[in-house]
């Protein structure tokens, strides 16, 4: 089974091609390293020509509500185009638990992304998450402010991009189902604690600062709007036990 994986070298595509061999099935990984491009479209067709499924964990660094959701309308729009030239019968794509509530900045595209896929009759999934665990190491990269880190005021149920993988391959190697059940991490944590931890780990000495964010994003952070609702399936990996495997 050939399955296309649209962002393969994103924090998330990485684990998703590995999961894809892992299922026993060929991984086709798009990015312009390929010769295609998700914003503009060029050479999708060719790549997904034989594919069973295509997996989209394309993702952009961006947190401006215009440019979130231009990136990831245009890229679900090129994709479903090409996948309907090719003959593609199955699209795969994520979004963020609570994403279509908050609706501002970053989660803004992902509930254009949404739209875009409930509009359409049939022949793809969607499944929806909890924020990664990654999501940690990303706020310390974009929130050091002199000897400071800052950090946005933010409840989450962080789950293992691993675990998302293999759940995105186990969707794609069956028939379409539309919205599928949300899956979250295990506990819900405080992401100032979630960096503070992450950082000892490390062994960088920084006094880790939260600032609640302004407006509707920063709000969905703060009151639970994120937060999976309860009876939500939940994923094995704690935040302790992936701090363990990235020292090992």
């Amino acid at each position: 089974m050939k399955i296309v994986v649209a962002g393969a070298t994103g924090t998330l595509g990485r684990h998703v091609v590995a999961a894809v061999r892992d299922a026993g099935c060929e991984p086709v990984p798009l990015s312009r390293s390929t010769g295609t491009d998700l914003v503009t479209g060029a050479g999708l067709v060719e790549a997904l020509h034989g594919a069973s499924a295509v997996i989209d964990a394309s993702a952009t660094s961006s947190t401006s509500t215009s440019t979130s959701v231009d990136f990831f309308t245009t890229v679900t729009d090129h994709l479903l185009a090409a996948e309907r030239i090719a003959g593609v019968p199955h699209h795969v794509a994520i979004s963020i638990i609570g994403a279509a509530r908050v609706r501002a900045n970053y989660y803004a595209g992902k509930a254009a992304q949404e739209d875009l896929l409930r509009d359409r009759d049939g022949g793809w999934s969607l499944l929806r998450t909890t924020q990664f665990h990654d999501f940690a190491q990303q706020l310390i990269g974009h929130g050091a402010v002199g000897p400071l880190q800052v950090v946005p005021t933010m409840r989450s149920q962080p789950i293992a991009t691993s675990e998302v993988a293999a759940e995105l391959v186990r969707i794609a190697t069956g028939a379409p189902q539309g919205v599928v059940p949300d899956l979250a991490g295990p506990t819900e944590e405080n992401m100032a604690d979630l960096v503070r931890r992450l950082l000892a780990s490390e062994g960088r000495r920084r006094p880790v600062i939260q600032i609640p964010l302004p407006g509707a994003w920063g709000r969905g952070m703060r009151d639970g709007s994120l937060l999976p609702a309860p009876g939500t399936r939940r994923g094995e990996m704690s935040f302790a036990q992936w701090l363990a495997r990235r020292r090992t």
